[in-house]
């Protein structure tokens, strides 16, 4: 086996392999050496059941703060991205790395990724006053980051659909509604020349009534949907920017939380106004939040939840009906991560698609598609089947 390949092998097995390896490789000296040894120590940290001294390593994380510290220096110098958020998150598992997160020392070195931030937020209750500055500005990193992502997709998505809901006669070439336009003059189509010749042309109207629609974010804060909360929390900040629309920001779990007033549109402050864990009870969140739809016609009602009902389930499928039948676009959101298929109730979710209301799984990048067909008003299960979000139920 070549040498390359027997110290592959070595940081994938670990310790309890160096016997055979050297075998292999026909020697008795140690595998490793220099950065190999330092990024083995790192892996062994984290994932060696047992402990060697007498080689220096596989001595776990202890509560050291240098130690952690280096150790998280370590994974982010030798892994890539990718790989440093799965370590740290195996280490929250199987080191207990939530207590060290609420130390300065350890916040400074950690990656900001979701796992990260949502253990973070679970415990922001016990973050001690010298770790709190730390704390929010990890929680900011990622937020920045991801907003950068969606913000302009997203804004781009909701102000296209509302511009396009109207149509003005004021001439504007980027606002030419071409779909319309040629429509209208196929009657024009000249075949020699083989093109259409308009007679007249289409605008979308480029300016909006201020809080011309209301959008009504109602997020479960239970436990499991910690990455859909921050997602969804940047996406409303996003929609509360916007000065077309009247947003509101609601967060529950047996309890309801309006946070519209105190976070307004910053997405770390709906975060730090969130309280991840707890039992559920979408129920009574649906009865706050009706309280809000004064133009039924002219409101998007969002349930972000994995419909784990601990409320009134018949008084859940009495209030979504109401909504939807009075007018309001329902958009019940599973999940809003890319971690696949949401764990959900299957049961509940054919329930709720009985009343015309699909339940979606939707990855962020899929968003900004999900709600500018929303507000234009599309079949929202041809809109599942045409972004392919896959609606359930």
């Amino acid at each position: 086996m070549r040498e390359n390949s027997i110290k592959r092998w070595r940081l994938i097995l670990g310790a309890a392999s160096d016997n055979k390896l050297r075998a292999m490789r026909g020697e008795g000296a140690g595998i490793l050496a220099g950065d190999d040894a330092l990024m083995d120590a790192a892996l062994a940290a984290i994932y060696d059941d047992t402990e060697n001294k007498e080689q220096g390593r596989g001595a776990g994380l202890g509560a050291s703060y240098p130690n952690i510290a280096k150790w998280l220096a370590d994974i982010r110098n030798f892994f890539p991205d990718d790989a440093v958020s799965v370590i740290q998150s195996d280490a929250i598992e199987r080191k207990g790395l939530k207590q060290l997160l609420l130390e300065p020392e350890t916040l400074s070195k950690v990656k900001p990724d979701l796992s990260i931030v949502s253990t973070l937020l679970a415990l922001k209750n016990q973050i001690p006053k010298k770790s709190k500055e730390q704390a929010r500005a990890l929680v900011k990193t990622l937020v920045d980051g991801i907003l950068k992502e969606m913000e302009h997709d997203l804004k781009r998505a909701v102000t296209g659909a509302l511009n396009r809901k109207k149509h003005s006669p004021i001439p504007s070439l980027p606002n030419t509604d071409w779909k319309l336009t040629i429509r209208k003059n196929l009657k024009n189509y000249d075949i020699e020349k083989k093109r259409i010749v308009p007679e007249k042309f289409y605008f979308f109207e480029n300016r909006h009534v201020n809080k011309d629609w209301r959008i009504i974010l109602d997020m479960d804060q239970s436990g499991s949907m910690a990455d859909s909360i921050i997602y969804a929390s940047i996406m409303g900040s996003v929609f509360a920017s916007l000065p077309a629309l009247d947003t509101r920001i609601v967060a529950f779990d047996t309890e309801v939380a309006d946070l519209t007033e105190s976070c307004g549109s910053d997405p770390v402050e709906i975060l730090f106004g969130v309280q991840l864990g707890g039992g559920t009870d979408i129920n009574k969140s649906l009865k706050y939040c009706s309280q809000f739809i004064d133009n039924p016609k002219k409101t998007v009602f969002i349930l972000i939840s994995d419909l784990y009902e601990g409320g009134v389930e018949a008084g859940l499928l009495r209030q979504l009906k109401e909504m939807r039948e009075s007018g309001v676009t329902v958009l019940v959101l599973l999940a809003l991560s890319d971690r696949g298929v949401p764990s959900y109730d299957e049961a509940l979710a054919k329930k709720i698609a009985n009343l015309g209301i699909p339940s979606f799984g939707c990855t962020p990048s899929k968003l900004p598609e999900l709600m500018g067909g929303a507000l234009r008003g599309d079949d929202l299960y041809a809109l599942a089947e045409r972004v392919k979000i896959g609606a359930k139920g």
